[in-house]
């Protein structure tokens, strides 16, 4: 059913790397998700796997004192979703990836497993770019700090080292306090589908909420890899909310700065236009909930 050379199953993360080291062609594994449909497509067909699913240091979500958000790499879709800390303070995370397949996958999926596979269209990942997440990577060099912005390099790559493990993904306060967010996923249905468009915006308004303090616009399935637009953001920071312009800024900022490709899900054109349209709803649901204060999603 499924070819697979040999499996290992990991004591900890030191373990995991150690395992992965002894064997080049070694592949992770948490939820198995992804893994298990390439090895049933005969991508991985003869892979060793190595499985990091029943190590405790690498699950759940935690608060740490200076008010930074942790959360395991091997936490489900499912329990992200419904954790209290995601919900109270960064709850447009827990909506994205509540948008990933149906309940069964959503409950062994893991959030490390969408951000490692390299997939501009991961649902968490347009998200994670709008709150500057900074992903932990652990090896046989030690730790190093990766910001999530300079994580993908091309389609399916990363800069994850093979014997290396993502064991943590870290958004500090100060790119979360105050801030609202929504993310909007345009597919052909509402469920089990692969976003053809995936749009995160996260606001921050003025004291007064008239003017727009800070402005982040993330894609996912815009460029070969999720992107964040940064020209566009800094055109839109200062503007008064009820300004005229400020969603054609958005809008043809936003154009401008993604480069889609055609596939057999959606042509560039039509990319384009969903560019064009679903930057300025998820603007707007972001602003709305910024004024009246309601959490984010």
């Amino acid at each position: 059913m499924y070819d697979i050379e040999k499996y290992y199953q990991a004591r900890d993360v030191e373990d995991a790397v150690r395992a992965l080291a002894a064997d080049r062609d070694a592949v992770v594994i948490s939820g198995g998700s992804d893994v298990l449909i390439k090895i049933r497509e005969g991508k991985l067909a003869g892979c060793s796997l190595v499985s990091i699913h029943g190590i405790p240091a690498l699950k759940g979500v935690r608060m740490e004192a200076d008010g930074t958000i942790v959360i395991g790499p091997a936490t489900t879709f499912s329990h992200l979703t419904y954790d209290p800390v995601i919900q109270r303070y960064i709850p447009a995370l827990g909506w994205a990836v509540d948008q990933v397949g149906g309940p069964q996958i959503r409950n062994i999926g893991t959030i490390g497993g969408n951000v490692c596979n390299g997939a501009t269209s991961a649902d968490s990942a347009a998200v994670l770019f709008t709150l500057n997440a900074v992903l932990e990577l652990t090896g046989e060099e030690g730790t190093r700090m990766v910001p999530v912005t300079e994580f993908y390099t091309g389609p399916g790559r990363t800069v994850r080292e093979h014997a290396e493990i993502l064991t943590a993904i870290k958004i500090t306060r100060d790119n979360y306090e105050g801030f609202y967010g929504h993310y909007t996923k345009y597919g052909k249905r509402n469920a089990m589908e692969i976003a053809t468009l995936g749009c995160a915006v996260h606001v921050k308004l003025s004291e007064d909420k008239k003017q727009m303090e800070d402005f982040r616009l993330g894609f996912g399935v815009a460029a070969p890899t999720p992107i964040r637009c940064y020209q566009t953001e800094k055109r839109v920071k200062g503007m008064d909310i009820t300004d005229p312009e400020l969603y054609e800024r958005i809008r043809e900022g936003a154009v401008s700065e993604v480069t889609p490709r055609s596939s057999w899900r959606a042509s560039r054109e039509f990319r384009l236009q969903l560019v064009r349209e679903l930057s300025v709803r998820t603007a707007k649901e972001a602003i709305e909930k910024a004024v009246g204060g309601e959490a984010d999603a």
